[in-house]
Order: structure tokens, then sequence, then C-alpha cells
């Protein structure tokens, strides 16, 4: 079996150990298949975007300027990333050493790519290797993926309209062209224009208003990848939590999302430079959106996006803005360079997410959280089965497939089960961070592949270098094999926390011996975290259908305190309901989606039995009989907006639902 380290950036196999053995300029360029760009033609210095937000039609319109060097003479075509819902006017190049000259228009075409983009072909006058010139495409942006307007009513406030910007993994092309590939990197400014009454944040290092002229500046200076430009613009203000964090909400949703954050993202940041160096990008800012925002969170620099529903569960909350931090170091300043390896982003993020809340909170409450995430991912293995290939870390990206259907629990979980596996392998946990924070002073603000990290591992750690059956082989299994973690972490630290929850489980387990209620007086689930009753559902529900008996003992011992309590503990709890069809809970299901869902789609009830969803953060399958639409917002497919038709597997632009994120 080929060792790990003879993976090819260009995906063929190579005989050399560790990183490519050939120096950068010879080195095979990244294949990215869901790129229609010539990329590695050109370097991209800058971009700058100007628009004008027109909320009356929905549209924003104006230009962008890419700042370019070919990277050989004689290129006479420029490929950018587009979209249909783009509407190009016109192209012209400016050479900036020739800036008296007036711009020379450039013919271009707009050619089909695939289902999730289109490409932008621009012809190109001889310019040398190396020399910078300007090229401008004027365009307007409407209705694409990338894009999302919502009408006041879809708002908190439902006095003012709302726009927002969702990338990744491959929909900004829809809002500004663009070489939509993790493997670019570049800064950016933008100038926006909105009428009176609206504020505008992007993910950007500084900004800056001209409120005689409605403008908003925004600069971002370190190189970042297109999926992470983001913009929203609405009635939003805003309340400092920290010397470098702020959080953004519609008015009506501010204070609370003050109360719930408090002090502790400047903890948490505080903590994670402990463990992984300095963060890198200045400001460490929140907005939260409506709940039509298709997923819970989004690591856009310095601007995290993230879903207004998560505010009634405090630690789901914790557990998505401490995630979302990590990506500040895994993702955002080391991003994977392919999309056939996001588990570089996640599963390190992930990973780092649990150092981080051990070193807050302590392990027994992180081991808690992975337990559940990891229930969660063998009961997809058992839905999908251990032969599935969507279970590889690596997994080859055909043409024309959108890169979002990648994103599953196997992203996260497996992911992080693979680097806690190189933790255990070093021996160290300190050992282990140190040899991060090395990677990151490494790679910062460059894009990875797999060889680059497991290189720099062999490295950092070469004694164990010399044990090939140990790492190589293991590596390359990890990789590309099918099936479940070749291990995981041990968590028997979150005793304290699981046991009780193991025990009630096993009290409800036998149909034929319902529990008394003296058994269950010593368990007291009103003083129970969010994640232990989580737990204890999630375990009931892979137990059901239960039997109408234990069904109506459960509902009237605990439905009072499942009402009192979030979503994440009723949706749950409903899908006992549903799959257990518990007739006289019923009325519960349709009051939750009256609550929770848009009325085009609330009683919906999807999939049927037997498939699989995948949620929020692409981590955790639903049950068979789950309930659907779930609370957050509107399901959406890939490409962003439709819901997905019974039978399939459902799956937002990252492979999201706005589903409560560990709907099991």
């Amino acid at each position: 079996m080929a060792s790990p380290h003879s993976l090819c950036c260009c995906r063929s196999l190579s005989a050399s150990g560790g990183r490519c053995a050939a120096p950068p300029s010879e080195r095979c360029p990244l294949v990215d298949v869901a790129s229609a760009s010539n990329h590695a033609q050109f370097h991209l210095r800058h971009f700058h975007l100007d628009l004008q937000i027109n909320f009356a039609v929905k549209q924003m319109s104006g230009w962008m300027a890419l700042h370019l060097c070919p990277a050989a003479s004689g290129a006479q075509t420029l490929v950018l990333d587009a979209h249909p819902s783009l509407q190009v006017r016109s192209v012209d190049l400016q050479d900036p050493g020739r800036a008296q000259e007036p711009p020379v228009s450039l013919a271009f075409s707009v050619e089909t790519f695939s289902e999730f983009g289109t490409a932008l072909r621009v012809s190109l006058p001889e310019v040398r290797a190396g020399r910078e010139v300007h090229v401008t495409v004027r365009y307007s942006a409407s209705d694409g993926p990338a894009i999302w307007w919502l009408d006041p009513e879809l708002t908190c406030g439902q006095s003012r309209p709302l726009v927002f910007t969702q990338g990744h993994c491959v929909c900004n092309r829809s809002f500004f062209p663009c070489f939509d590939t993790p493997t670019v990197k570049s800064p950016y400014s933008a100038t926006i224009r909105v009428p009176d009454g609206f504020t505008v944040l992007m993910s950007a290092s500084r900004s800056s208003f001209r409120r005689e002229q409605r403008v908003f500046e925004f600069s971002m200076e370190e190189p970042v990848p297109s999926y992470l430009v983001a913009l929203v613009a609405g009635e939003l203000q805003h309340s400092d939590l920290g010397p470098r964090s702020r959080v953004w909400a519609e008015p009506c949703l501010l204070s609370c999302a003050v109360q719930q954050l408090g002090g502790a993202v400047e903890r948490w940041l505080s903590a994670a430079e402990r463990l992984f160096g300095p963060y890198l990008w200045g400001r460490c800012d929140l907005v939260f959106l409506p709940p039509s925002f298709p997923i819970v969170a989004m690591e856009n620099p310095c601007l995290t996006f993230i879903i207004s529903s998560i505010l009634e569960s405090s630690e789901f909350l914790l557990i998505d803005v401490v995630h979302e931090i990590a990506h500040g170091w895994f993702g955002n300043a080391v991003t994977n360079a392919t999309w056939e390896q996001m588990w570089l982003s996640e599963g390190l993020a992930t990973y780092a997410q649990r150092r981080i809340t051990a070193a807050a909170y302590g392990d027994a409450f992180t081991c808690l959280e992975t337990l559940v995430r990891l229930d969660a991912l063998h009961r997809q293995l058992r839905l999908l089965g251990d032969n599935s290939p969507v279970s590889k870390l690596h997994v080859r990206l055909e043409p024309g497939v959108n890169p979002s259907s990648l994103m599953n629990l196997f992203t996260y979980e497996k992911g992080f089960c693979f680097v806690s596996y190189l933790c255990q392998l070093c021996g160290d946990t300190g050992k282990f961070d140190r040899f991060l924070r090395e990677f990151i002073r490494e790679f910062k603000f460059k894009s990875v592949v797999a060889q680059d990290l497991i290189g720099l591992y062999l490295q950092h750690f070469p004694e164990l270098s010399s044990a090939p059956t140990r790492t190589g082989a293991e590596f390359s299994r990890w990789l590309s094999a099918c099936g479940p973690p070749l291990f995981e972490p041990d968590l028997s630290a979150g005793g304290a926390l699981t046991q009780p929850v193991f025990d009630l489980v096993r009290l409800w387990s036998d149909p034929s011996r319902p529990p008394d209620p003296q058994s269950l007086a010593t368990f007291d689930l009103s003083s129970w975290s969010t994640f232990q009753v989580v737990l204890f559902l999630d375990r009931l529900l892979d137990q059901a259908p239960l039997s109408q008996e234990l069904m109506s003992r459960l509902s009237s011992r605990y439905v009072a305190l499942f009402d009192s309590l979030n979503a994440e503990v009723q949706i749950r709890f409903l899908q006992l309901v549903v799959r257990s069809q518990f007739l006289p809970e019923l009325g519960r299901v349709r009051a939750f989606l009256h609550k929770h869902v848009s009325d085009t789609l609330k009683g919906a009830l999807w999939p049927p039995p037997g498939d699989a969803v995948t949620s929020p953060r692409g981590r955790c399958g639903l049950p068979q009989g789950a309930l659907w639409p779930p609370p957050g917002g509107a399901a959406t497919s890939p490409r962003g907006r439709q819901r997905p038709p019974p039978g399939g597997a459902a799956t937002s632009p990252r492979g999201r639902c706005g589903l409560p994120q560990a709907s099991t």
C-alpha cells in the first residue's frame, strides 16, 4: 500500500516521501475540478469590489478589478469562475505603468461549465510574465446561490430588508467573478454603497464609513480564498464584548446576544492563543443573522456569521463559536488547497475546538460533547455502510460534482480522530500543541495538502519516520480507506457526566420492564446539561420505535421538562414521537413546526424512513423519520436554495441545513 506522502498534489502518485520533492516552481499544479478558472497561469495580487446595493430590485451592481501577474509570457486568455446569475457588461484592461492611457476593452464570452457555475473567458493582449495588469469586470449580481435577499418579514425586526452572502464552498462565483478555488489566496478591498438606514459589514480587517455618501469601505490585508469573502447589509447595531471582539445583530436581538456571550469570546481567544499561537486576524467579531441563514455558522475572517436561533442554547452556542474561532488558525490562516481534503480545515478545527473547551471548561464537558458527535458518526455509518466512499477523508471529486456534497460528518469527526491519532502517536499532548504552532508558522496564509501536514509532522517527530508500518501504511489507510476511524480518543474523563446518562438509558431499554418511579427518582434531568439530555435522547432514538407504553411513560415523565428546554432537545423527543407513531403527542410536532418553519413548509415531514440527512455543520445524520424541515430556516440544496426532493440527502451550501447542529 502506498504511503500517504506519495500522494502528489496533482492527485497522482510519486515515489518521493515527505513533502513534494520538487521546488515550488516545478511542482505539479493543484487540480481543482470544481473551478473553471485558469488560476495556475496567473498570480492574483489583490482585487477590489465596488458595488451598489439596490434592495428594491434585489441587485448588486458595479465592478471588480483584479490585479494580476501572468506566471509566464504569452498568456492569451484569462478564465474566471462565474455564474448564470451574473450579468457581465464589459471587461477592460489597464496597465498601471501606463495610467495615462485609456483602458483597453477586452472581448469576453461566457461558457457552460457545470450546474453550479460558468466560465468567464476573457481574451488578453500579450502581457509579459511578472508584469502586473488590472482587469476590470463591470457586472451585476442578483439571486445567485451566494446572495440571500430577505424581505422585512423574514428578518427578526421585520422592519427593513436584509441581504447576506454565503460563499462556501463554490457559491461566491455568483457574487463576483473570481478564481473560486481554495488554492488561490489574495488580499482584497471593497467599496459598498447602500441606502440610508443600512449598515454594511464584511469579512475584512479594516473598515470605514463616509456618512454623507452612504459609502462603506473595507480592506482585508491578509490573503484569503474567495469563499471567505462575505458581506451583510441590514439594520444592524453592535456592542463591544472585549478589546478585539464585538457582536452585531438586529436591534431586537442585540441584548440577548450580549447577555449570552458576555466576556466569553475574549476568554476563548486567549485560551486558543496559549495553545496555537497569536490570533492572526486582529478582530474577532460576530454577527447574528435571521433564522433564514442556511447554516449554523460560517468562519468568515474577522466576522463570524452565526444563526440567531442558536441563542436559545448556550452550550451549542459555545461549541459553535469556539469552533469558528478555531478556524482562525485552521481553515482561515492555513487552508485546505483542494475541496477533496476539507478535513484539513474541519478536522483540525474540531480538534482545536476541543483543546480550547478542555482548557476553558474541563475534560469532562469536552468528552461529553465529543461522545455526542462520535455517536452521530457511527449512526451515519450504520445508515450508509462501512464501504461508503463518502466515509473517506480524501475523497476524489469528479468533474461536475458540487464539492458541497463532500461536507459530512466524516470531514469533521473522522478528521478529528485522525488528528487525535497523530497526537497519540507522538505520545505527548503538549508536544503536539507545539507541533501545531509550528504548522501555523510554516504555512500561515497558505493553502496546503495532506502531505504538507504529514511531512512536517515527520520532520517534527523524526523518531516516527523509522517506524513505517506505524506511519506510512497507517496514514494511507486513514486518508484513503472507507469506514470508521482507525482510532478514537479515550473519553473516560467524561464519565462523571456520561455514566448517569448510560444508567438512565438502560432503565428505559427493556420494553418488558418499564422503569418504575422509584428508580427514576434518582435521575434529575432538570440539573443535567443540554448535551447530557441530548445524549440520552439520541441513545433512545437508536432503539426507536419504542413501544406505546414506553412512550406514554416517557412523555408523562419528561414532556414538561422538554418543553422548557431548547430546540436541540425538543426535536429529538419529537423524532421519537414520529418514529414511534405516538399519536397523543403529534400535536406537539405541529406546534414545533409552526414555531420554527416558514409558512410555506409548515407541517411537512421529510424524509421518509431510511434516508440520512446531513446537519448544519455537516456533522450529524438525522435518524429515520426525522422531522423535516428542522428549526433554523428552510432546507437548502448544494446550490443553497431549493428544498431537496424526498429520497435524497439534504445538504446546504456547506452540507448543512439549518438544523439544530447535533440533530442526530
